[in-house]
């Protein structure tokens, strides 16, 4: 069924952004038409649900292809408020809901590349011609760079964000990608280790983001009427895809043994990013956010530094808003999703300016910077970005000194210890995960007296901005944690949670975005090197910075039994803190 609408200004998808140079205003009308798609995927045959969007008096034009974030369908309004944003702009747009989502069947397989990204693919072959929807409309309309390959881009976030590099894994026809608040790894993601050479250790299990979307995602009966059958699974689970049902069973089972643990990991990076980027050749606008405990900075910066090294065209924006905040109610001068103010906000700009090189093929567009970030300290809504040519580098050291304090050098350490234990409770508070999610209060961060250990810094002399992931080099005594991590089971090597506070002059102690880095340490009896996720802070002048080392955190899973630790620092030999100052 078609209707014809005028495209108003309508509010753009809960999870996108924005570009550069100005391109079209939002004003050409468009018709939209339901349409099915018979697939075959994951050894399954099932239906994909989506809505096609044809501006009107255009003979041809390139396409855009977006779907739904975790949870949500082609109508969720935010996919289908995309798709209506990019048609009044004169592309056909096609939005559609994910496989085990809104109308679609299948099981849901994690935009894994092999199946979601196979879906997608034979929605590319729509686009392209070579197949037509269940009803026999054809895509004839869709501007073609050969026979049965559409000039076709991607945009959406979360889960709509990774499956566009599941797609152009698979798919080589796709010419342009805008993923959005997505990940790399989700053993990153979800069991974070944020120790260097951790290799096969497993993290600290992020048990409320991930529960969270599991029952989202099992729950399905209750929430989805006629649930179609091919999103049933007879084999241990309901709706996932069997091994997805097996990891979290694993994650929550707070044990590691090795056999699962290489199970868990292999599964986890198998539909990730990280496995198939080097197949990844569609030039690649990363927009993360800020504001995001469940897909940090890291994710992004990771997903970047590999599309560069391996030659694929791709630049990186770092946006306020994320999975924890701003989603409904972003900063001034970033993208209003209430406005759907493209061509109004930095990241609507750099995005439109992404399609009009890369779909309209026009050479001389300016896509932007390799690198820019949002700065919360700037007012003016016209100057909240700040833009690079690369990351910035670590550049400033701080030592863990005997005394309790971070100093500014090794010859002003001080000999002496700092110790903690953990409680069989957690004592240490970084964020109730959903919060953001769902708008509910959350209580500030805090920490238990003789949990943490903590090295505070004198005032600033100046002010200090803080871009990108700082790391710190640490060696900890822990007799307890020495004899369990032979145990041949990983959850009994040590945890612990490194952050960085803002400590202002009356003493108020800010966590920027409330972001820790669980660390599963792999050999207590050796230094180890561990990267905090990234942030964008400035650190006012007269304000001290604390390096903290937690021994819990209660979003996360944490040690098994009491392990008390002992951090000694001496001249020349102590803690390392290195952060990455502009």
């Amino acid at each position: 069924m078609s209707r014809r609408v005028l495209g108003s200004c309508v509010p753009l998808a809960l999870l996108l952004g924005a570009t550069l140079t100005a391109p079209a205003t939002a004003t050409a009308q468009y018709t939209a038409t339901a349409l099915k798609f018979t697939i075959q995927a994951g050894g399954r045959t099932c239906t994909v649900d989506a809505d096609l969007y044809r501006p009107s008096g255009v003979d041809r034009a390139p396409a855009v292809l977006t779907t739904n974030g975790f949870g949500g369908s082609k109508s969720d309004g935010s996919t289908d408020a995309t798709a209506k944003a990019f048609a009044q702009r004169g592309y056909v747009s096609l939005a559609y809901s994910g496989l085990g989502f809104g109308k679609s069947g299948c099981l849901i397989a994690l935009d894994d590349p092999r199946i979601d990204g196979v879906a997608a693919s034979a929605l590319i072959d729509f686009l392209g011609g070579k197949r037509a929807a269940d009803d026999g409309t054809k895509a004839d309309f869709v501007t073609l760079d050969g026979p049965g390959d559409p000039r076709v881009g991607m945009i959406g976030g979360s889960y709509g964000g990774a499956v566009q590099l599941a797609t152009a894994a698979v798919d080589h026809r796709v010419d342009a990608l805008v993923p959005m608040i997505t990940w790399n790894d989700l053993a990153y993601s979800l069991d974070p280790n944020n120790v260097r050479a951790g290799g096969s250790v497993p993290g600290s299990f992020k048990w409320q983001w991930t529960n969270g979307f599991y029952l989202i995602g099992e729950s399905q009966p209750l929430t989805t009427a006629n649930l179609d059958p091919s999103r049933i699974n007879s084999l241990g689970c309901l709706h996932f895809v069997t091994k997805a049902c097996d990891t979290v069973r694993t994650l929550n089972s707070g044990s590691y043994p090795a056999d699962r643990t290489a199970e868990l990991l292999d599964y986890s990076h198998s539909v990730s990013p990280v496995s198939y980027l080097s197949r990844v050749k569609a030039p690649a606008l990363l927009v993360q956010g800020q504001a995001d405990s469940l897909f940090n900075l890291n994710e992004a910066t990771a997903t970047y530094k590999t599309l560069k090294a391996q030659g694929t065209t791709a630049k990186m924006i770092w946006q306020s808003w994320g999975h924890s905040g701003g989603m409904t109610s972003p900063a001034a001068g970033e993208l209003n999703l209430a406005q759907g103010n493209l061509e109004t906000s930095y990241v609507g700009r750099r995005i439109l300016a992404w399609f009009d090189r890369y779909l309209h093929k026009q050479k001389g567009v300016d896509t932007g910077p390799a690198f820019a970030y949002y700065r919360d300290w700037i007012t003016d809504p016209n100057g909240t970005y700040a833009t690079a040519a690369r990351l910035p580098a670590l550049s400033q050291k701080l030592y863990l000194s005997g005394d309790g304090k971070l100093v500014d050098s090794s010859r002003k350490v001080a000999r002496g210890s700092r110790s903690y234990s953990n409680w069989l409770v957690p004592t240490s508070h970084s964020e109730s995960s959903l919060a953001g999610v769902v708008g509910i209060p959350d209580p500030a961060p805090y920490d238990t007296a003789g949990t943490y250990a903590g090295w505070t810094s004198a005032p600033l002399a100046r002010t200090l901005d803080v871009v990108g992931a700082p790391k710190v080099t640490l060696k900890v005594s822990s007799p307890e944690a020495e004899r369990t991590q032979r145990s041949g089971d990983a959850a009994d090597k040590l945890v612990l949670f490194a952050k960085i506070y803002d400590i202002a002059p009356d003493g108020t102690k800010t966590l920027a975005h409330r972001l820790v880095a669980p660390v599963r340490v792999p050999d207590v009896t050796k230094p180890f090197t561990v990267t905090l996720p990234g942030v964008v802070h400035r650190y006012e002048k007269g304000h001290r910075l604390q390096f903290v080392i937690a021994a819990s955190d209660d979003a996360y899973f944490g040690n098994r039994g009491i392990k008390p630790v002992t951090v000694v620092s001496a001249p020349g030999k102590s803690g390392v803190l290195e952060l990455p100052v502009v």
